[in-house]
This record gives structure tokens, C-alpha cells and sequence, in this order.
């Protein structure tokens, strides 16, 4: 049988440094190398937003300790006859579970947002401000509730590798291979320095290590897939999740296998037992590091490709071949009313001008729902949408009056119209760009969130109240939403906030609204957004679409995947 390092007892205590072994170190000093600059890419793009709503810190963190256990595993066959007995013993109890805990952990965000992004499809659902209501100090499951999603799995996973590490302590303590003075009698190791390095890498003293891999890879992950099954987004982040939980599958089987199958003897002189896992993590590393980076080239080129596209469209306006394409765009636009079933339009159209700005305009004006499910169900940037078309409601509601001071209306009737469309454009900002309170909170320059902040900021907490921050060393301790004092002028009036934590239309604020906020007040963040979603969410829409009606013409259209199709149009 093998051990963990594939030492048997002939072996010389010396590095191995022959052909195999130079290969070894040779592969993971690249491989490394390459790794940290897939992450550093990552890290220097951290600000696009399908970057942000993966959470790459916490899958990079995960992936960093992964890696300390595979550079390990690579270079045992190098120093495995010099490292000591306990060393990877408590290498595997440490970073394999640390790591792949964390790396499941960070793989659940996937169902946690394509659940949370249907909200947007869903308005009854939609959590529109924090809730007011405080959980008792004592109420450890009401605290644990409060955390977001990441805290919350930062927390789960912490009290796993708790539990595994006192488990890997527990096996030491109890064991006399590592040490002879105290233990368990019966459970030492005799012979040469060589035979009891042998005895050491493998035995009973390895199972919570391998239970634990083995829970994630065999009971957590096909759960998840299980649970992603009717999920298909335009990212990449499904097929990273089903490439990830698959290629783990093997590694505990073929771990055990490699130690207690005596014909694998010959195999284990040159690729060691835990190669095995190390080749899982290998894999995970590939889909969760240089997969992302591949969509970031992806987006960046959809992105340049519609540019380049409008520009050709301003082109072609600007050579006077507009009125052909404008009869193209009229046919594109209608057919997207009527659902895209006639098929001759879109042969006879012009890409340009379905990409450009006033095509877009033209659906969120018209007919928003289909785009709107499309960003919220498989492009995960269903806040977008939402926003834009809040923004345009907003402003369409602006009467004469509140736009025109010059009317004949009284002063105190216009106050009571900015109060009015105030709080409404409140909302706006804390169900859209408020990072305290937005589930999903747009993705905007820090110079236009400052300025929406200067403006509705203080308003906002003294609404909602402001939350202090959690303290990730005491993650149980209870939150608070600070509320000031009623003798404050800017709480004056009601200001209650309803059980779901949403601000009723009845319920206003009453304090003083300030001198910026007029109805431009959105301007900047909507055309930002409206950018954004032009050159990534449309043309993916746009595509989609045409897809969709390409096999709708061979009879190849499946019930399933075109459902979100046949949304009528708004009249």
C-alpha cells in the first residue's frame, strides 16, 4: 500500500531530485506564476459589475488556500522523504478544508443571487429598505439572519473548519504515531525513520480530513447543481459552478484508493496520493480564475463590438443611408411587439440600428418587461432595468408646476409636489444605489454616488436608520439601526417603515429637502447605467432574441427556454 507522500521504506532521506521531480518544481513555479496573475487581473477589473456580483474576493481567498495545499502536494514528491511525519497531516487538516470550504461557500452566491434577482420580476417581492425591527441580543438565530449572504457563509464555513480543526487536534492527541509519550497505547509506529513516515501517511487519523472533502464534493455540490438546474445566464457562472463540483468528484475515491489499492504501488513512486486532490484543485482553480478572466475579454469585446457597431450606424446616418435602416429598425422594434414572430424583418435588417441607443430607448419606453426579465433571470443585472425604468416614471411625474417656477401655483402647493416627488426619488435611491440599504445597488462612479449621497443620504438614515457595520471577530453581535433623536429637524413628522421594511406611499419624509435636488437630479447615474447597459445587457438581449427566433423558424423552439418570450407588450 502507499503513503501520503508515495515514500515507502527504501526511500533515502534526500530530495528527489531526478527528472520527475525537476518537472514538478519547473510546472508549479509557472503554474503559480500564472495563477497570481489570473488573480491579479481579476483584482484590477474588480469594479465591472459581473466581477462584483460574484464575489471574487471571497472565491480568490478560497482559492489562495487551495493553492498552498497543491504547491505542497506538487513539491512532495520533491521534499516529501525531508518534511516531518505531522507536516502534511496537518496541511491537509488545515488548508484543503479551509479552502474548499470557503470555495462552496463562494460557489452558493450563484444561487443566492439568481433567487434574489428575480425581486425585480416579482415587484410584490421586492425588499425595498432595511427593516427597523431589532432582534433580541439573546436571539443568536435572528443576529445570524441579519448577515448578508457572504457574512453568512463566512460564518457556516467557520464553524465547519472549527469542528474539523478540533476533530485533526483530537487525532493528534489521541494518536501515538507522531508522537510516542502520550496516546492511545496500540496505535504506535515502529521501525526506521523511513517505515514510520510510512505508517504515518495513511490510517484511521485522516478521516475527518477526508469526510469533509468528501461531504462537499459528493453531498454539497450536487445539490447545488441540483438546485441550478433551471438556471441559464449569459455569464459563464453556471457552467464555472458544473465545471468546478464535477471535476472534485474524484479526488476522495481515487485518494483512497491510491493508498490502500496495493496495485497502485507503481503509480504512486511518481504522481503521490494526494495528486489526486491536487488535481481537482487544479481544475477549480482553472474554472474560477481564468474562466472570469476569459468573460471579462468576452465583455470587453461585445462591448467594443457595439461601439464599433454605432459608430458604423452614425456612419451610414451621416452618407444619407439612414432611411433604409430606419425602416429596418421600425420592423426590428414592432416585431419586438408582436413577440418577433415575423421572420422576414429581421433578415432584412440592419444590426446597426437595433444597437443603437434610440433602439434601446425605444423598448424601455414601450415595452421594458421582456428586457427587464432577461437582465433579472440570466444576465443578473436586473437592478439595471428596474432603475431606468423607475428613473423615467420618476420623471415623467414631475407636473408643470414642480418643473415651471414661474406657474401661477402657490408656493405652498409647489413644496408639497417637490416633497412628494422627493420622497418618491427617495426610494429611488435606497432600493437602487444606496449601499446601505440596495440589495443590488447600481454600478456607478464613486464621484456620481457622492453626489446622490450628499443629496439623499442623510434622509435616508433618518428614515431607516443607520446600521453599524458588523465586526467580522463578533459577527453574533446584535446590529443596531441608530435612530435619531425626535427633536431632530430632519425627523420630524412620521416616518415609520412598514414590517417588510419597505417605505409605504403613506409614510413620508418630512425633514428639509436640499437646494440639488431638482429632476436632474438622476441624470448622471441614468446615463451611466443606460451606457452600461448598451454596450453589455443589449446586444446579449439583442442576440438572444435573434437566437431565439432562428429556431422558432426551424421548429426547434423549446417551451422551456423561449417562455420569457411571450411577453405581450404594454399597451
Amino acid at each position: 500500500m502507499g503513503s501520503e507522500l508515495g515514500l515507502t521504506a527504501d526511500s533515502e532521506r534526500r530530495p528527489r531530485m531526478d527528472r520527475v521531480g525537476i518537472f514538478f518544481i519547473c510546472w508549479t513555479t509557472i503554474w503559480s506564476l500564472l495563477l497570481l496573475w489570473g488573480m491579479g487581473f481579476l483584482i484590477r477589473h474588480r469594479q465591472m459589475s459581473m466581477l462584483k456580483i460574484r464575489g471574487i474576493w471571497l472565491s480568490l481567498s478560497s482559492i489562495l488556500f487551495l493553492h498552498l495545499y497543491w504547491a505542497s502536494v506538487q513539491l512532495g514528491y520533491v521534499f516529501g522523504p525531508l518534511y516531518p511525519g505531522s507536516c502534511e497531516f496537518w496541511i491537509m487538516s488545515i488548508y484543503l478544508p479551509l479552502g474548499i470550504g470557503l470555495f462552496h461557500a463562494s460557489n452558493t452566491r450563484f444561487l443566492h443571487v439568481a433567487q434574489r434577482q428575480k425581486q425585480f420580476i416579482d415587484k410584490a417581492d421586492t425588499p425595498n429598505a432595511p427593516s427597523s425591527h431589532k432582534s433580541s441580543k439573546s436571539d443568536i438565530l435572528g443576529r445570524f439572519r441579519e448577515l448578508d449572504h457572504s457574512a453568512k457563509a463566512v460564518v457556516l464555513v467557520s464553524a465547519g473548519m472549527f469542528f474539523q480543526l478540533f476533530m485533526a487536534v483530537f487525532m493528534y492527541l489521541i494518536s501515538r504515531k507522531w508522537h510516542s509519550s502520550w496516546g492511545i497505547p496500540g496505535t504506535e509506529v515502529h521501525g526506521t525513520e523511513m517505515e514510520q513516515k510510512v505508517e504515518m501517511g495513511r490510517g484511521w487519523e485522516w478521516t475527518p480530513s477526508i469526510l469533509w472533502q468528501f461531504f462537499w464534493a459528493w453531498i454539497v455540490a450536487p445539490l447545488t447543481l441540483w438546485r441550478a438546474r433551471d438556471i441559464h445566464d449569459t455569464q459563464g457562472w453556471r457552467t464555472q459552478t458544473i465545471l468546478c463540483a464535477v471535476s472534485g468528484l474524484h479526488a476522495s475515491p481515487m485518494w483512497l484508493f491510491a493508498l490502500y489499492f496495493s496495485g497502485m504501488d507503481t503509480i504512486n513512486r511518481y504522481w503521490i496520493p494526494p495528486q489526486w486532490i491536487a488535481l481537482s484543485i487544479w481544475l477549480m482553480e482553472i474554472f474560477t480564475v481564468f474562466l472570469p478572466c476569459w468573460e471579462v475579454l468576452c465583455h470587453q469585446a461585445l462591448r467594443q463590438e457595439t461601439l464599433d457597431t454605432i459608430a458604423q450606424w452614425e456612419n451610414n446616418k451621416t452618407f444619407g443611408k439612414a432611411i433604409r435602416s430606419l425602416k429596418s429598425k421600425s420592423t426590428i422594434t414592432e416585431s419586438i411587439k408582436t413577440r418577433w414572430t415575423s421572420t422576414s424583418s429581421v433578415k432584412t435588417s440592419s444590426v446597426e440600428s437595433i444597437l443603437t441607443l434610440s433602439a434601446l430607448e425605444y423598448v424601455l419606453a414601450r415595452n421594458p418587461e421582456p428586457l427587464q426579465q432577461f437582465s433579472a433571470l440570466r444576465d443578473f443585472s436586473g437592478e439595471n432595468i428596474a432603475f431606468l425604468t423607475s428613473v423615467a416614471e420618476w420623471k415623467s411625474s414631475f407636473p408643470a408646476s414642480v418643473r415651471n417656477r414661474s406657474s401661477d401655483v402657490s408656493e405652498e402647493t409647489r413644496r408639497e409636489l417637490v416633497r412628494e416627488r422627493f420622497n418618491r426619488a427617495l426610494r429611488i435611491y435606497t432600493e437602487y444605489i444606496s449601499a446601505t440599504d440596495a440589495a443590488f445597488p447600481i454600478n456607478i462612479s464613486s464621484a456620481e454616488l457622492k453626489k446622490l449621497a450628499s443629496v439623499f443620504e442623510e434622509p435616508a438614515r433618518s428614515m431607516y436608520g443607520e446600521k453599524q457595520a458588523v465586526n467580522p471577530a463578533t459577527p453574533f453581535s446584535c446590529p443596531e439601526w441608530n435612530k435619531p433623536d425626535s427633536t431632530d429637524s430632519s425627523s420630524e413628522g412620521p416616518r415609520s417603515v412598514s414590517e417588510h421594511g419597505s417605505c409605504g406611499d403613506g409614510v413620508q419624509y418630512w425633514g428639509d429637502i436640499p437646494d440639488s435636488f431638482d429632476q436632474t437630479v438622476f441624470e448622471d447615474a441614468e446615463k451611466s447605467i443606460k451606457y452600461l447597459v448598451l454596450t453589455n445587457t443589449w446586444p446579449k438581449f439583442v442576440r438572444a432574441r435573434r437566437e431565439s427566433m432562428d429556431s422558432f423558424q426551424s421548429g426547434s423552439t423549446e417551451e422551456g427556454s423561449s417562455m420569457w418570450f411571450s411577453i405581450p407588450c404594454k399597451q
